[in-house]
Order: structure tokens, then sequence, then C-alpha cells
């Protein structure tokens, strides 16, 4: 390959990449510039830009209109995600943990089972689910919130196949010093596997914030209401109170976006050890 022609290929690969990342940010932009624009300014037909004058007021508006809960409904989000993430990272990483080190009789067949349920659709287990939940009278409340998305089949997928191929010496040296499987799994697997709690934490972390189906029937009064319930109120069968509705979204994945940048070194790490053994 000559000189002029790398520098070539290099120049369209950064010409491509700069092509893809102004695609990608164009919602954002769009987001916030009509997030501080007025409705008369987004349904305009002529575009501009930026609006004449951006309008930080409409956040003020955002928090004091009445009728949507947006700071109790991103404080809702917020524990709920928070939670969520603790929960099924502590109980996928256990039951990872016992399907790759813990010997046992019919540990394939468990483990096939909960692959199994990765297959079943999940508007199949929707039904039974609210129904058991309103039996319990969690019906607007974090609990019927939280508790029954805690387990999740593929973070324990995921985590049994990391803990597959993770050292076996650091294991042995551990039960040499009298520790158990919950001490060897407490203090030397967890401490060594934070890539994969990373990559797996972020994904639950997304996967609980963007939720909307299940707050939506579960969070049935205004106190139990998240984010993207709140997002939906904006849109009416009367109106649609468009800055507002920009303003709530662009706030909404502020959030995702920290934990993203927070942790991404740790997430394409996590994902990739975690499939390699089989």
């Amino acid at each position: 390959m000559t000189p002029g022609f790398g520098l070539l290929v290099r120049a369209v690969r950064l010409l491509l990449l700069t092509v893809l990342a102004v695609l990608f940010l164009i919602p954002f932009y769009l987001l916030v510039r009509n997030g501080l624009a007025t409705d008369a300014e987004i349904t305009a037909p002529g575009w501009t830009f930026l609006p004449h004058t951006l309008h930080w007021d409409n956040i003020g508006q955002l928090f004091d209109d009445p009728t949507v809960p947006m700071a109790h409904a991103l404080w809702n989000s917020t524990v709920i995600a928070v939670l969520t993430t603790g929960g099924t990272l502590l109980l996928a990483s256990l039951a990872g943990y016992g399907l790759a080190r813990i010997p046992y009789p019919y540990a394939d067949q468990v483990f096939y089972g909960i692959l199994g349920t990765l297959m079943i659709p999940a508007a199949v287990t929707f039904v039974p689910s609210f129904v058991l939940v309103s039996s319990l009278g969690w019906v607007s409340t974090l609990r019927g919130l939280i508790i029954p998305t805690l387990f999740s089949g593929f973070a324990a997928f995921l985590f049994r196949q990391y803990f597959l191929g993770f050292p076996r010496e650091l294991e042995d040296a551990a039960r040499v010093d009298g520790l158990g499987y919950w001490g060897t799994y407490w203090r030397i697997v967890v401490p060594n596997s934070r890539p994969v709690f990373a990559a797996v934490g972020v994904i639950v972390f997304i996967g609980s914030w963007n939720s909307f189906l299940w707050p939506l029937v579960i969070g049935q009064d205004q106190g139990a209401w998240t984010v993207q319930v709140a997002l939906a109120s904006f849109a009416t069968a009367q109106s649609v109170d468009l800055h507002e509705l920009f303003v709530a979204a662009a706030l909404s994945i502020v959030p995702l976006l920290v934990v993203f940048v927070a942790l991404q070194r740790h997430i394409i790490a996590g994902v990739e050890r975690s499939g390699i053994e089989g």
C-alpha cells in the first residue's frame, strides 16, 4: 500500500465517522433546540438553527407545571433504577456464580431453564405479574415497580459466562485460607469482576430507566409516576405541550449519559469477556 493510498483511506474513514457522528447527534440537537424554543417556533414553517431567543425559563415552567410532577418522577426513576440495578447485580451474579462454580444435580437443566425464560415474550407474563402485584397491594408503590423486575435471566447468563473464565487459582487460594463459596464470591470474585458488573449494571440501569409499560400500569397514582410516564402525559388527546415535552426529554437522558460516560471503558470489556467461555 502506497503512502498516498493509506492517507486517502484514513481520510475516507474520518469523513465517514464524522458523518455518522453528526447523524447520531441530530436528535440531541433537536431536543435542546426545541426545548429552548416556544411552541410557535417549534411548529413554524421556516427553520432556524437556534431560536432567536433561548427560553431558559422553559426549564422552570417544566418543574412548575402542576399537572405533571416532573421532579418527583425524576426522583422515582432514579430510586427505581438504582435499586433495580443493585438488586439485579446481586441476584444475577449469585445465580451466575452458582451455575458456573457450585456443583449440584441438574445444574445444566436449571441453566437451560433460565435461558428458556429469555424466549418467553414479556407480554405472556405481564397479566399474571400484574394480578400477583395487585393481590399483594403493591399497585402504585415502589415495591410493585421494583421487586417483580429484580431478577434477569439475561444478566444471570452473562455472569455465568464470565465466571466460567474466572481464574480458578484465586478461588483455590481463598479456599486454602478457609473461605467457603460465599466468602470466595464476596471477597475474591466480586472485587476482581468489575468489568462485567459495570457492563451488566449499565444495561440494567438503562433498561429500568427507559421502562414504560410496567410503570404505566403499576404506577396508577401521580406519586408513583416515573420519567417515561410523565413524558407521555405531555401528549394528550386534547393538546401537546411541545416545549415542555422536549425539555423533559432532554433532562431525562442526562442520567443515562452520565452513567454511560462514567462506565463506558468497562462495558465492551465486560460483555466480550462474558461471552468467551461456553
